[in-house]
């Protein structure tokens, strides 16, 4: 597979229809895939309607094809020529979080394509919170199925030059609008049960979902890797970078012995850590990922850090744990299944 890839830089406002989102446009009713920057991480869209064009989804991506994918929405028409019904618990979080990074799990009707959906009956749908991903979906006029722009099991890219790394020659275009803000990919809610399922942590947490549901349950999947996942993204090893990553959970001195004991061993030695940690270390090379107490900050910074190190610069990568409260769970989860090793104190 290879291929002219453009590549547009949308520097003007973003919700300006000029020449690049015509372009862009134009390709994706062609069947063509376009990347652009949503307000989590860049997204890989092509038709949903059309199962040629998703398929070069799959193509470009190396991913396998009975993983589903997320659909993204400019309005709720779009949605509802989707799904068989809308139930009230959605249109609340729709109402509250939407455009956001929220991806809710609906019942298809069949109108999307059936490799968007992998055979299942329901449907991921998100309407992104970003001007530039709005306005060419409404100029394309089509839903767009979007994974993230990145090559399978690679870190998923926070900016368009982390998707040229990974898909110049395989893609037709990249709509370049800056480094994303979420920095993680949306949360997936399952609204087709009694009690709605988060099928993947992200942006949007627990605890905000929980101040407009009653009650939210969380997958068992998400906690035992027997469980079959239920949610796009979560069905095989993502997240990964060059060289292989060795999660510590630990205090800082625990930390600080492993390195150590690394370096001993004659390994080369990459960290990611916090900005407090990272204070107590005389260590190259290292990349600060932001405050503990800014776990935000982190969600942002973490994948554009996983990409940094590269196998000829170091043997190993070393990244500390953060706590599992609010974005935290979504920050460990991505870690937890990028991570060959987890080293924890007894």
């Amino acid at each position: 597979m290879s291929m002219e890839t453009l590549l547009w830089k949308k520097v003007n406002d973003p919700a300006e229809i000029d020449g690049s989102i015509k372009e862009a446009a134009a390709l994706l009713q062609e069947k063509q895939v376009v990347a652009f920057p949503t307000e989590t991480v860049y997204g890989l869209g092509a038709d949903a309607t059309e199962e040629e064009a998703v398929q070069r989804i799959f193509e470009a991506k190396g991913r396998p094809s009975d993983n589903p994918l997320i659909v993204h929405v400019a309005d709720r028409r779009q949605v509802e020529e989707l799904v068989s019904e809308i139930p009230p618990m959605a249109r609340q979080l729709m109402d509250q979080f939407w455009p956001g990074p929220l991806t809710l799990v609906l019942n298809s009707n069949g109108t999307a394509a059936e490799n968007v959906t992998a055979g299942l009956s329901t449907i991921g749908v998100r309407m992104p919170d970003h001007p530039l991903a709005l306005t060419l979906l409404r100029v394309a006029g089509k839903p767009l199925a979007a994974p993230s722009a990145n090559r399978s099991g690679r870190p998923s890219p926070t900016t368009a030059d982390h998707v040229y790394q990974d898909l110049d020659g395989r893609i037709a275009g990249i709509l370049d609008g800056g480094p994303t803000g979420v920095g993680l990919e949306s949360t997936v809610i399952d609204c087709t049960t009694e009690v709605p399922i988060i099928l993947r942590p992200g942006g949007i947490t627990k605890e905000d979902l929980e101040e407009v549901l009653p009650q939210v349950m969380i997958d068992p999947a998400l906690a035992n890797e027997k469980e079959k996942p239920k949610s796009p993204g979560m069905k095989y090893t993502h997240y990964a970078p060059e060289s292989p990553l060795w999660l510590i959970d630990g205090k800082d001195e625990f930390f600080m012995r492993q390195l150590d004991q690394l370096k001993v061993d004659g390994k080369r030695v990459g960290v990611i850590a916090s900005d407090e940690l990272a204070d107590q270390m005389d260590h190259q090379p290292l990349i600060r990922c932001g405050s503990r107490t800014q776990l935000r900050q982190v969600a942002e910074r973490l994948y554009g850090a996983l990409r940094e190190f590269k196998k000829s610069d170091v043997d190993v990568i070393l990244c500390e744990s953060f706590p599992e409260k609010g974005v935290g769970a979504a920050i460990m989860n991505r870690l937890n299944k990028a991570a060959v090793k987890k080293i924890q104190t007894c």
